[in-house]
């Protein structure tokens, strides 16, 4: 069998050879410019502050709370427990956690995350400026996010 190659098949291949080449340029671009969607690991816990380990969520119908709570400079939080596990990013200013049964303290700041302490009697102060957090409960419907 003869082929005989004329214009209009170079023609073709011409035009496949440099939308190729294009398609590839384009997705070579696209290859390094930075993703839309960027993902940084804040925290990844098994366990509070203070190092227990959470043994387990509360049995039920899963809900999760997110609250921004915001309290003024030179402030001490009532002492209070937690049921359930649940952590505090600080968007602004700094606090101090402390653990009523040991005195153990933490300073968390600006950008931090703190993993919240479980069924521990615990505090939080706060310094010369008001702080500002978001924290994320794991609970179940009912259940209260914090208990005196």
């Amino acid at each position: 069998m003869r082929f005989i190659f004329n214009k209009r098949h170079f023609m073709t291949a011409c035009t496949g050879l440099l939308l190729s080449a294009a398609i590839g340029a384009v997705n070579l671009a696209r290859a390094q410019e930075p993703s839309a969607v960027q993902a940084e690991t804040l925290m990844r816990t098994g366990a509070s502050w203070d190092g227990v380990p959470y043994t387990a969520y509360p049995g039920g119908a899963p809900e999760i709370t997110v609250l921004q709570i915001t309290v003024a400079p030179h402030s001490a939080l009532p002492w209070h427990t937690h049921p359930m596990p649940n952590a505090a990013y600080v968007l602004s200013g700094e606090i101090t956690v402390e653990k009523k049964s040991t005195g153990e303290k933490k300073l968390i700041t600006k950008g931090q995350v703190l993993p919240e302490m479980v069924d521990a009697l615990h505090r939080g102060i706060t310094g010369d400026a008001p702080v500002v957090l978001i924290v994320f409960y794991a609970g179940t419907k009912g259940l209260p996010l914090s208990q005196p």
